[in-house]
């Protein structure tokens, strides 16, 4: 007797030609900002790497098929969108494609693919790339933070307008502390990201997502002071996996951000630098492409909520059950999570808050490759990084249905619903 579904989950596993459909999701490694071997990288070159492995890895679709590409950029000098434009023609796209850069902060390569996608369902192109990059190397510090803003807003009686600016680190500790998250809690939590990555870059499991970098590099010593002579260096792996951390060792480091606070350098999201890709098509125009065989999944469908901008860690406890409601799904319907760990004290409050503790600790479907504490968070491109995660690991358990979610600053949380075919 065959099998009912339910009526939300039927809906978003059945496939038509007005689909979204994803041909590639690739990433670059992803690597430690300041020490790590991506530190000498442009973000433009690590976007024109990712682009070009797109292209590579879909031979037989000419690049003028691909009408538009968005970029998601945080940190970039004129936000990106000259820089980006110059990586694209570098990498062999025709000036008839077109591109634009897009900023939501943390979310910026999720929204870049929901972007994509609405072009795509609205008729005004038939196939573009969701992309992110960034190098927190090269465009962090004085950038994260603007200084040079309207002082009524700095001095406004409107707290939220004025914790926009709020370090994010400080949201971190409001979240532990108004919800009861332990930094025992947030430790371990870390020390299991790490373990959970480590095990994965082991078993090769990033291999098929991941797009060597071949770039320069220059070694440092202590006073950054330059040693040796620049090389050429090819990039293949994450590195900030710590595979050796443990508990005792994270319990010695000091808070990061306030004196009595629990946030650490060692339970926070690494700063990071890499960049991302993802070829979205309508199915229709896969088919009559030929391309049909390509198609790995498909974008169903995104929310982002607004919360209180001094709590922003909460936001994906916010938007997760928003977008389930909207498509009429339920938490166990969900074959994997990829939530971003900005923060270990965020990250256990939303598995906690959404009621998927079980399915972390016990159950392997959130995170179960490791999160951005071991892997890195570069702001601009970790949405698309994660749905290339997503996706490649659907592939390898056979599930199919999956969510991205991930806080974003200034106080919002936004969550994508993906279908791996």
């Amino acid at each position: 007797m065959a099998t009912t579904l339910p009526k939300g989950l039927k809906a978003v596993l059945t496939k038509a030609p007005t689909d979204t459909v994803i041909l590639s999701s690739l990433r670059t490694p992803i690597c430690r900002s300041y020490k790590g071997q991506l530190k000498d990288a442009y973000p433009e070159e690590l976007l024109a790497t990712v682009l070009q492995a797109t292209l590579a890895a879909n031979p037989n679709l000419p690049a003028s098929e691909i009408h538009d590409v968005a970029v998601g950029v945080v940190l970039s000098e004129l936000g990106g969108s000259k820089a980006a434009r110059m990586a694209l023609n570098h990498a062999g796209f025709p000036n008839s494609t077109s591109l634009h850069t897009i900023n939501r902060a943390c979310s910026s390569s999720l929204q870049s693919i929901v972007a994509i996608s609405g072009e795509i369902r609205t008729g005004m192109i038939d196939a573009g790339i969701a992309a992110g990059m960034e190098s927190m190397t090269r465009n962090y510090g004085s950038r994260a933070i603007p200084v040079d803003l309207w002082p009524e807003l700095k001095e406004s009686g409107n707290r939220h307008a004025r914790d926009c600016i709020l370090p994010m680190g400080l949201t971190s500790e409001n979240v532990a502390k108004r919800y009861g998250v332990s930094r025992a809690d947030q430790d371990a939590f870390a020390v299991e990201s790490h373990r959970r990555a480590a095990a994965a870059q082991d078993r090769g499991d990033f291999e098929e997502e991941i797009v060597p970098v071949n770039t320069r590099f220059q070694e440092v010593d202590k006073q950054g002071e330059k040693v040796g002579e620049e090389r050429r260096i090819t990039v293949t792996a994450d590195d900030g996996i710590r595979a050796g951390a443990t508990l005792d060792a994270l319990a010695r480091l000091k808070p990061a951000f306030s004196a009595e606070g629990s946030s650490t350098a060692g339970n926070s999201s690494q700063v990071s630098d890499g960049a991302a890709a993802t070829l979205l098509m309508r199915r229709s125009t896969a088919t009559a492409l030929g391309l049909e065989g390509n198609v790995m999944g498909k974008f169903v469908a995104a929310v982002t909520v607004g919360c209180d901008p001094d709590e922003m860690g909460v936001g994906p406890a916010i938007a997760i059950p928003a977008l389930l409601g909207r498509l009429g799904l339920e938490n166990g319907q969900v074959d994997r999570w990829e939530i971003n760990e900005a923060f270990a004290s965020q990250a256990i409050y939303c598995v906690r808050e959404l009621g998927i503790e079980k399915d972390y600790w016990e159950e392997g479907k959130v995170n179960p490759d490791g999160g951005a504490i071991a892997l890195g968070h570069p702001l601009g491109a970790t949405g698309a990084r994660l749905a290339s995660t997503l996706l490649h690991g659907l592939g390898r358990s056979g599930g199919q249905v999956g969510v991205v979610s991930m806080c974003v600053g200034t106080g919002m949380g936004m969550a994508g619903l993906f279908v791996r075919e």
